[in-house]
């Protein structure tokens, strides 16, 4: 197109990105402030009662929530009595929340809808997308019930029996209703009760029965669990409840499933196949996660076929601490992480990270020590369960979390860790632009990566690398907006017309209800244009003059592919180095 003139200036934030900012909760650091006041020509797009005159305005307008976003690893967040009211959840929300865990172990369906419409209200009120994991309860093993109610006490030494005899227990015996335990169980191997506090080798394995040798003694009472850490169970991960809440979290629209109870890559099969056979087609599907919490899963390459059939892991040092020494849980961890990383999977860290904080406003050092640990290890989120659920400072404990990572990824150790143990890159034309991006970031001090992606390919490929600055995911679609809040470094914007933006009008592109993706178009001005919005509302630029790395693929609409790569001032793609085109 021809330009009738250019306009001399050291701002040019279109109209429509100051306005959309005035008109949202805007999330920027305080500290922006006003930096200098500047002079530009408001265009036609003016909201009403704004003239089209000249105006003196700043790029960072109006920022609300101080250093709301200003970390890279997040945050997951256990929902539960303590927080259960639409007063806390947005709490929690402001205090540092990415994600927000359903668990299905507790509560009935009905209000876990509750629950996300409350979440759902949150994320349109700050247009800011919030993922929902609905976290499965799994198998739950327990011995059978004693005649005696109190239980009984076993003593170190002596031998004791599980059988199938459905006849109440006492000191030398009881039920196991679980024949699959006793057919996988061989001598020498151990059974645990009660989170390990009664351990037992077995001795004899019989038909019907196991004989077993009590390492370790202590008391036993009714429905206590059981934990077996050298076998592997001929059973579903999915119970009949798991299918029930499966069927209905996918009705309701979690944005991801976690899967309990993961002893092999066949349970992550059979979960797809039952989310494919489920959800009607051309529905969004949402994103599994699997827990590691059994010996079983570093058996042979277990570990890496897991990671590659779901899409994210958590590792769950409670069950996983049971099973495996306690001196062995920090290098499991460091082992999964790893993994999840060398193959751009997101990894949460869960279970027991700020326990004391269930009854104290603030944590132990050794908890803190522990937060800190995980973040050091490149973890994309770290959880928290009945801190947030059920303890008496929910509010408190998520703003415990931001400030842990605040301060670890602020020292200069982090990214050196984070360096070291970077994977590299594959021999793929995405992963050259997302490296060339990341070196140009640094070369020019960007002040973040922009990724157009339809499913999240891209992004997860940009995050995978941890580059030095923010990841700012467009999408087309909310869901897969949502599914990336979950990973290390990215701010998704929500999008609200199924659109990147262009050939939509600008009231279209705030329709949340038509979810449309145009044809492919050469016309990137307002996509572009758009992507300095987002940056301004999420507070990733102060300046226009900050740059913005911007990849995309052409044509628009192709999953995964990246193909090119522009330098963008953070005034809008008509500028550059303070001059702006006025057409």
């Amino acid at each position: 197109s021809s330009y009738s003139h250019f306009f001399k200036m050291r701002i040019s934030v279109v109209t429509a990105a100051a306005f959309l900012v005035s008109q949202s909760e805007a999330f920027a650091p305080a500290a922006l402030g006003v930096k200098r006041t500047s002079t530009f020509l408001l265009s036609s797009l003016a909201p009403n009662g704004v003239s089209a005159t000249k105006t003196e305005t700043t790029v960072a307008a109006a920022p609300k929530v101080a250093q709301r976003w200003r970390k890279s690893t997040k945050q997951l967040v256990t929902l539960g009595p303590a927080s259960s009211s639409l007063e806390m959840i947005e709490k929690l929300f402001l205090a540092g929340a990415d994600v927000f865990r359903l668990n299905f172990s507790h509560g009935s369906q009905e209000q876990k809808k509750e629950l996300l419409d409350m979440i759902r209200s949150i994320e349109e009120k700050y247009s800011h997308p919030i993922a929902i994991l609905g976290d499965l309860q799994g198998p739950k093993l327990r011995v059978g019930e004693f005649s005696n109610e109190n239980g009984e006490v076993l003593e170190t030494g002596q031998m004791f029996r599980f059988d199938l005899d459905e006849a109440k227990g006492d000191n030398k015996r009881v039920m196991l209703p679980h024949p699959e335990i006793i057919q996988a169980s061989k001598p020498g191997h151990v059974l645990m009760v009660d989170d390990g506090k009664v351990k037992m080798t077995v001795v004899e394995a019989g038909n019907g029965y196991l004989d077993c040798h009590v390492d370790v003694g202590g008391k036993i009472s009714n429905r206590k669990g059981v934990n077996t850490p050298d076998s592997i169970l001929e059973i579903s991960p999915l119970t009949p409840k798991d299918r029930s809440d499966l069927e209905y979290m996918l009705k309701i629209g979690v944005d991801w499933v976690a899967l309990s109870f993961v002893q092999r890559p066949q349970d992550i099969e059979e979960i797809h196949k039952l989310i494919d056979m489920w959800t009607p087609e051309g529905e969004f599907k949402p994103a599994v996660m699997a827990k590691i919490e059994k010996p079983s899963c570093f058996f042979d390459d277990n570990l890496e076929k897991i990671v590659e059939l779901c899409n994210g892991i958590m590792v769950a040092r409670g069950d996983l601490g049971v099973e495996c020494p306690p001196e062995d849980v920090p290098i499991l961890q460091k082992n999964i992480i790893d993994e999840c990383r060398s193959q751009g999977k997101p990894v949460v860290v869960a279970t027991q990270m700020l326990e004391s904080m269930i009854e104290s406003p603030t944590p132990t050092r050794a908890e803190a020590s522990d937060v800190a640990t995980a973040i050091y290890d490149g973890a994309d989120a770290i959880m928290l369960s009945a801190e947030s659920a059920a303890g008496k400072f929910p509010e408190e404990s998520v703003a415990m979390q931001q400030r842990i990572i605040n301060r670890v990824e602020s020292d200069s150790h982090y990214r050196t860790f984070l360096d070291s143990n970077a994977p590299g890159p594959e021999n793929t034309p995405t992963d050259a632009i997302i490296v060339a991006a990341r070196q140009i970031s640094k070369t020019i001090n960007a002040k973040a990566i922009a990724c157009f992606s339809l499913r999240g390919t891209t992004v997860l490929r940009a995050s995978k690398k941890r580059p030095n600055v923010p990841i700012l995911a467009l999408c087309p679609f909310k869901e897969t907006a949502r599914q990336l809040v979950l990973s290390w470094g990215v701010y998704p914007d929500l999008p609200k017309a199924g659109s990147y933006g262009y050939d939509v009008s600008e009231d279209d592109m705030f329709d949340y209800d038509a979810p449309v993706v145009e044809k492919g178009t050469d016309d990137l001005d307002i996509v572009l244009r758009n992507t300095c919005r987002a940056a301004l509302r999420k507070g990733l630029v102060s300046d226009p003059d900050d740059l913005i790395v911007v990849t995309a693929g052409l044509p628009f609409g192709t999953p995964g592919a990246a193909n090119v790569i522009r330098v963008l001032p953070a005034a809008g793609p008509a500028c550059w180095d303070g001059e702006c085109r006025v057409d």
